[in-house]
């Protein structure tokens, strides 16, 4: 079994990058694209504990400003359960993290992120 603890540095600007862009999506109201690049970040960090965790936070916080219950109980849900999934190495790969989406759902990679995650050592 491998445990996932540390994200690779070439994987970082790729995460952040989807974790910045989110939230001036949400100030200028456009939920849906906010949304996609919380999912995005999910993907990216979802093998490791800290970002896997910090992205449902995320997830979270959106969920109460959309007042969305089914999102708000989903993802404390995830944030319990998703860091651990992550250290052992048992996540959904590709799942994108939303309470729309059943938390063991394997999902295809969106292409870009697949050569992301392909091309650092996050393999």
């Amino acid at each position: 079994m491998r445990y996932y603890t540390v994200m690779p540095k070439e994987l970082k600007p790729f995460y952040k990058g989807e974790l910045i862009k989110a939230p001036i999506l949400l100030q200028e109201g456009k939920l849906q694209e906010c949304w996609r690049h919380y999912e995005r970040a999910h993907i990216l960090g979802q093998r490791y504990p800290l970002q896997h965790s910090h992205v449902h936070w995320q997830m979270l916080k959106f969920g109460i400003k959309i007042k969305s219950t089914k999102e708000v109980l989903g993802q404390i849900t995830r944030l319990v359960f998703g860091g651990i999934k992550s250290f052992v190495g048992t996540v959904s790969i590709g799942n994108s993290g939303g309470a729309n989406v059943p938390p063991l759902k394997r999902m295809e990679i969106p292409e870009d992120l697949a050569t992301i995650i392909n091309n650092t050592k996050a393999k």
